[in-house]
């Protein structure tokens, strides 16, 4: 099969990559289409020192695997756990010490023809969700965990810092809980696609460090939580999203002087994303820049890479 193979200094598109094999509890999907999000290009410079297939977005086709799933669309969550240790038994698989994650610590992951995933990982995709929105269910539950770490209310006021695509799908699922929402940006066309949601959106150059009650960091940069910092309230709640290669070198005096609840978040569960894909309450095609096939993926990666960049997209087949 075709993939894209990072050796740890260099990406090339392998056109005899072997297919995966499947087994009564991995699935083989034939991937339609994947998407490249900040940490797969943090994988390109040393992020976790991961080797092979990159990737971690995509929906497919079951191609090989239990008989009952075969030809059925699937998404699929990235952390493979065991499933029997203490954690994966208190129902926290996504932090499995054993964990193997898709495209990024230990296992290929989709950026091929083909990727292989514990069925357990799987979610029957409605056929009301296009392959396009799909492809949007693994950050789009990073986004719903937000909601599930921290009680937002419908008073609070919440500032999402950075207008990537993780940035904008967690303003949306913050702004569909009835939260006060504002999105600080560098890119207007980005804040303008939020402002059309109803979304309250500023320039950085513009913004004004203000104290919320809810701080989402998301630029995926490592000034990014020096910020946060600066934006939330004494008592208030700061949310870190972002992974990066970098080292952090900050004091944290302000995080024990005023209080601040800090929360690392991560990925979420699919079924929330797959309901407001379903239903509508979140938008993504406009999120969307281009669709590159495969055989192009250098390009696309380079591509995503680029400041100001919308979702890129590989397309397999």
């Amino acid at each position: 099969m075709q993939a894209l193979f990072w050796d740890g200094q260099h990406l090339r598109l392998d056109t005899a990559y072997p297919t995966p094999p499947a087994d009564e509890t991995t699935a083989v999907v034939r991937v339609h289409l994947a998407g490249i999000c900040a940490t797969d290009l943090q994988i390109l410079r040393g992020y976790m020192g991961f080797h092979g297939v990159p990737g971690h977005e995509f929906v497919g086709e079951v191609s090989a695997g239990p008989a009952e799933l075969v030809g059925i669309r699937v998404v699929g969550e990235i952390n493979f756990a065991c499933g029997h240790c203490p954690v994966c038994a208190q129902g926290l698989g996504r932090h499995c010490p054993t964990r193997q994650v898709m495209g990024i610590l230990n296992a290929d992951g989709c950026f091929a023809e083909y990727v292989r995933v514990p069925v357990a990982n799987l979610h029957p995709v409605p056929a009301s969700i296009s392959d396009e929105a799909a492809v949007f269910s693994e950050p789009l539950a990073a986004a719903f965990a937000i909601l599930e770490q921290v009680r937002v209310q419908p008073s609070d006021d919440v500032v999402v810092l950075g207008d990537g695509k993780l940035g904008g799908l967690c303003a949306q699922v913050l702004h569909s809980a009835g939260a006060q929402i504002c999105v600080v940006g560098k890119h207007p066309h980005k804040l303008a696609l939020l402002h059309q949601l109803g979304i309250a959106t500023v320039l950085l150059s513009d913004w004004r460090p203000r104290l919320a009650d809810i701080v989402v960091e998301a630029t995926g940069s490592t000034a990014g939580l020096a910020l946060a910092i600066e934006s939330v309230r004494p008592r208030g709640t700061l949310v870190l999203k972002s992974t990066v290669v970098s080292t952090h070198t900050l004091s944290l005096a302000p995080l024990v002087i005023n209080e601040i609840t800090v929360v690392g978040s991560r990925c979420g569960r699919f079924p929330p994303a797959l309901q407001a894909l379903a239903h509508g309450h979140v938008t993504v095609a406009p999120l969307i820049e281009r669709v590159y096939p495969l055989a192009e993926g250098l390009q696309a990666l380079a591509h995503a890479a680029r400041p100001g960049t919308r979702k890129i997209l590989l397309r397999m087949f």
